[in-house]
């Protein structure tokens, strides 16, 4: 249990390496290119004061376009008492409860950290569960927070937008900079390439990272519930059951806990969540361990 949170933890910091590495990479050329250093810092600063901004409003952006509606003890006891119970065990500032009304089974986490945490569940996911099912799939929302997921998909995000902007800087000199390349072909063809692949790159990247701590937040919820089994039959439910959200939105796909987007070819390529079979495969081997 404990190597398999260690090495999605090693994994993600290794895709985020490669990620400024790749920031890097363009950074560097376009400077080259442009003989100017502060082109990449400019770009640099703006995408991380971006992100920045977006860290502090993304938790309640992520809630509103839901459509969740906040709820107390009284309006659910047995979902409120089940967060409430993992956040005691684990230590956790209890969190905001919300309900999502639709009948689509699912569950998201948001918030910066533990402090400013918010925890959602639908009401097809509700109706769907048993009690130990919910519990599971609690537990893997809180360990999001707990891992401060979010603030690694800002710094992933921010890393998005640098790599988005640098390489729009390079297409723009291919085509218009003849002035400082003197209508090089081959600065015009690498800029070519720098704008189709970098971004699309960085958006696998960032598909990555998200996948990766999937796999960490079902570690997580496992230890904490010390019932892998009961996570990995929710899973289950959730592969076999599951559906569209009736209010879908791409930019909040990676935050659910099984995909709500509308199948299709392109959504199993960019998917924003590991297989949900891979995942069942590795809790029921976390479960032979304890």
């Amino acid at each position: 249990m404990y190597s398999a949170i260690r090495r999605n933890k090693v994994n993600s910091f290794l895709i985020v390496l490669l990620f400024i590495g790749i920031v890097g990479g363009l950074g560097w050329l376009a400077s080259a290119i442009y003989q100017s250093p502060g082109i990449v810092i400019t770009v640099m600063v703006v995408s991380l004061g971006y992100a920045l901004i977006q860290y502090f409003m993304a938790g309640r952006q992520a809630i509103a376009m839901s459509g969740a509606q906040r709820i107390t003890e009284a309006d659910n006891p047995r979902l409120y008492r089940i967060v409430e119970n993992l956040a005691i065990t684990t230590g956790t500032p209890m969190p905001e409860v919300y309900i999502v009304h639709d009948p689509a089974p699912n569950a998201f986490a948001t918030g910066r950290d533990p402090e400013h945490a918010m925890v959602a569940a639908t009401t097809g996911l509700l109706d769907l569960m048993t009690d130990s099912e919910l519990e599971g799939v609690m537990a893997h929302e809180l360990g999001h927070v707990r891992n401060y997921d979010i603030r690694v998909s800002m710094i992933v995000y921010g890393l998005v937008v640098a790599v988005g902007m640098i390489a729009d800087m390079l297409v723009r000199m291919a085509f218009f900079g003849r002035n400082n390349n003197n209508g090089n072909p081959v600065v015009m063809i690498f800029g070519l390439v720098a704008m189709l692949v970098a971004p699309l790159v960085a958006s696998l990247v960032q598909l990555a990272v998200s996948r990766q701590r999937e796999y960490l937040a079902d570690a997580t919820g496992a230890l904490t519930t010390r019932h892998p089994e009961a996570l990995a039959s929710a899973l289950h439910k959730l592969s076999t059951y599951g559906q569209p959200l009736q209010k879908q939105q791409s930019s909040m796909a990676h935050l659910w806990i099984a995909d709500p987007l509308k199948p299709g070819m392109m959504q199993r390529l960019f998917a924003t969540h590991p297989p949900i079979p891979e995942r069942i495969r590795r809790l029921l081997d976390m479960g032979d361990k304890f």
